[in-house]
């Protein structure tokens, strides 16, 4: 039986935009009901972004902005429970660790506040909407890791 193969790759809006609009769309937009004017939000343009390809498929995205927050983190719902997104985060903290970043911030979804608890986060401040979707502010310090 054959393993299935993750590649990561990064690059800017220019050249990796097109695939991930296409899953920011389904996930966001279709599955989660964010509206187009709050999923689309003008600041691709100055991203560092990231792509997971599931067997040569595109199937998950991020985006690391120039203050080190990730965010637009999606994974297609059909790739989830693949690792698709502990790697596009491992990814995304080691590039804001190369660009001299000592913090990584998000805003996650309540529901995922687990899953970045598993990747070292810590949440902090209140609970806030988000595109009508709950959320909580997590950090994680690069330190030394």
């Amino acid at each position: 039986m054959q393993r299935d193969t993750v590649e990561i790759r990064e690059g800017s809006w220019e050249a990796l935009g097109a695939q991930a609009t296409e899953i920011r769309h389904l996930v966001f937009i279709e599955e989660q009901g964010v509206s187009r004017e709050e999923e689309w939000d003008g600041r691709d343009g100055e991203c560092h972004h990231f792509l997971a390809l599931l067997n040569g498929r595109p199937v998950g995205t991020a985006r690391l902005l120039p203050d080190a927050h990730i965010g637009r983190v999606a994974v297609l719902a059909g790739a989830r429970g693949h690792g698709i997104g502990a790697a596009l985060m491992h990814a995304a903290i080691e590039a804001a660790r190369r660009h001299g970043h000592a913090v990584v911030e998000l805003a996650s979804q309540t529901h995922a506040l687990e899953f970045y608890a598993r990747l070292g986060f810590a949440a902090h401040g209140p609970e806030f909407l988000d595109a009508g979707i709950p959320h909580r502010n997590m950090r994680l310090l690069l330190g030394d890791r």
